[in-house]
């Protein structure tokens, strides 16, 4: 299954390099001002970096009964290590190309089984525990200036200090993540600097084409301009569900992404909302179809699978509320009635949270959070688990149903520029939506480096 490497900086989307600033989302003027130095100058080619270690803990969770694919019940532990490079080089005036090269390795709490708000979004890139080196993103970016305020765009992983305009089209090609260009919620998005659960990274429902790393390839257009945005785009799906080999037929198999957006500001405080809808197609079991099939435990392998479609759409809202402090919310409802194929088991979710930054208690380039997701299924999804049968990631046997809900607290801390320490605590009630189990407590410290 994939979850993701996403950054603060979101890589694809040169549009919001100091759009945090213009509008407000970005409190600290020296942080604009350093951006906006780095800017003046255009670069023919950059390199950046990125270390991530993440150590966690999960105590015993109360457990009457476990199934195949349970959380498990006894205290565990876990670790993630993430290295990537972000090389980026000018084609043309317009024209960028860039390659991460990217390393990692680690040992998933529980075989990653047992949840759909899984506590560490590093951890679908590792494969165990000896290192892997592969390709995470290899993508050309095309821009056509179409007039508008002179933007700045400052050096950063996969973006070129230099100038655009604010009305501009975007085009994008090759391999990457859905969620650089789609979804980039500014205030819970990262898993190396914000929160770490995959329900509040992203909507936990949005089944994004992605192979088993959270990587795919596909192309986007972005329409920007000053207020708005209109982002469309197609990529690859995996040829068997949450595996890492893609399907490379575009036109017969592929998930389709549209988003909205638009930056407001109420009472001189600045926010985005953004409305999302995709549509998957690829061969998928279908939850009614294998209830139909079976008298005792359904499987999802029976009837076979066929080429089916699924959909879904949301919102995500961010706002800031006082030069320190921003709200987030994300709701998504997806139809819920085949498998899931990239992404984790849920077929609607809703989050909220908070960020603070402490430039208040004299120090302004930490930063604290506080999240709250609810997860839920539809209502043949659950029936197939009380059922007995087992998906990818949940199978407790049977299933007393309940959302489960995830809780998060984070402080990150900047040692040194560029070197954070972040410790991080997590709840979940009802793990793998099964009342009789949990809830389960998680406790991380996450080192990060980047350049």
């Amino acid at each position: 299954m994939p979850f993701i490497h996403s950054r603060a900086r979101t890589p694809g989307r040169t549009s919001r390099a100091l759009g945090p600033c213009r509008h407000g989302l970005i409190s600290s003027s020296l942080a604009c001002a350093a951006l906006a130095a780095h800017a003046e100058a255009q670069e023919d080619w950059n390199v950046h970096a990125q270390l991530t270690y993440v150590s966690q803990r999960k105590d015993a969770v109360a457990s009457p009964y476990s199934g195949l694919n349970s959380l498990r019940a006894g205290p565990e532990s876990s670790y993630s290590l993430t290295a990537t490079a972000a090389l980026g080089l000018r084609l043309g005036p317009s024209t960028e190309l860039y390659v991460n090269p990217e390393v990692a390795q680690g040992k998933p709490i529980s075989g990653l089984l047992g949840l759909a708000g899984f506590s560490n979004g590093e951890l679908a890139k590792t494969s165990g525990t000896n290192p892997k080196l592969y390709r995470a993103r290899l993508f050309a970016r095309h821009t056509v200036d179409l007039g508008g305020d002179t933007v700045d765009l400052p050096s950063g992983a996969n973006q070129l200090a230099g100038r655009t305009t604010s009305d501009r089209l975007v085009l994008t090609a090759g391999a990457l993540s859905v969620l650089d260009i789609f979804d980039t919620n500014s205030l819970a998005h990262d898993p190396r600097m914000q929160f770490m659960n995959w329900a509040l990274m992203t909507h936990a429902a949005y089944d994004y084409p992605a192979d088993s790393r959270g990587y795919t390839y596909g192309v986007a257009a972005e329409f920007i301009t000053d207020a708005w945005a209109l982002r469309a785009g197609r990529f690859s799906v995996p040829l068997q569900p949450n595996q890492l080999q893609l399907d490379s037929h575009l036109l017969r198999h592929y998930g389709d992404q549209v988003e909205l957006s638009r930056d407001y500001s109420i009472a001189d405080q600045a926010g985005t909302a953004r409305l999302l809808v995709y549509r998957v197609k690829a061969a998928m079991a279908d939850y009614a179809d294998a209830l139909a099939a079976s008298t005792g435990e359904p499987s999802l392998d029976v009837p076979a699978r066929r080429v089916r479609s699924k959909s879904g759409a949301g919102v995500s809202i961010e706002h800031r509320v006082s030069s320190q402090v921003a709200l987030f919310l994300r709701a998504l409802q997806a139809d819920g009635k085949t498998e899931t194929y990239a992404f984790t088991e849920a077929d609607r979710s809703f989050s909220i949270g908070a960020q603070w930054d402490m430039s208040a208690w004299g120090r302004p380039h930490d930063s604290t959070g506080f999240g709250w997701a609810l997860n839920g299924l539809s209502a043949a999804h659950r029936e197939f688990l009380r059922r007995g049968g087992t998906t990818f990631f949940l199978g407790d046997g049977t299933l007393r149903y309940r959302g489960e809900q995830d809780l998060e607290w984070y402080y990150r801390s900047e040692l040194s520029k560029g070197f954070y320490l972040t410790a991080d605590v997590q709840q979940v009630h009802s793990p793998g939506y099964n009342a009789d189990r949990g809830p389960a407590r998680f406790y991380a410290l996450r080192l990060h480096w980047e350049q």
